[in-house]
């Protein structure tokens, strides 16, 4: 599949087109998304905070070092919220809507100075039943860190509009 990344607009003049349509995504595609994110002491210690997990293992270094990680542990929906981000301007740019996360897993720890990267494989695609020229797209994501060990998996559905369907509106 090649997609161009740009849509011409005028003469000269190119628009940046994020996103990928419903045809576009076969079951089976693997895309690595990128750039990879650093996580810092201030994304962990606000994000947990904002999320209103006060557990100290996220939050106080001294009570983090006192326990089996010795350090601050990143805080699951940081990581989640992070991963999930990085696959947005190529899976659900497009999207009409989210329909749910599944099967969310968190294999292995982050810690603050890890990096992420994120890949998603598309795992099945269909047609809307009541929503006609639109379709459900659904897709794996995995959450590596800088030693390509998984620390965050998960499904996403996602209603993803077809190529004809945005050209009629």
């Amino acid at each position: 599949m090649q997609k161009s990344a740009y849509i011409q607009v005028g003469e000269r003049r190119y628009r940046e087109d994020k996103g990928l349509y419903l045809e576009d995504l076969e079951p089976g595609l693997i895309f690595e998304h990128r750039p990879g994110r650093t996580i810092t002491a201030t994304d962990n210690i606000w994000q947990s905070l904002i999320n209103m997990n006060q557990h100290p293992i996220h939050i106080n270094e001294h009570y983090a070092a006192e326990t089996e990680f010795g350090r601050l542990l990143v805080g699951g929906l940081v990581t989640f919220n992070i991963v999930n981000g990085m696959t947005v301007s190529t899976v659900s740019q497009k999207a009409i809507c989210h329909l749910g996360w599944d099967k969310v897993r968190f294999p292995e720890p982050v810690f603050v100075g890890d990096t992420l990267y994120a890949e998603s494989e598309v795992l099945s695609r269909r047609n809307s039943n009541s929503r006609p020229g639109q379709g459900i797209v659904v897709v794996e994501t995995r959450g590596k860190n800088q030693k390509d060990v998984t620390v965050v998996t998960f499904e996403r559905s996602i209603l993803i509009p077809s190529r004809d369907y945005v050209a009629k509106k």
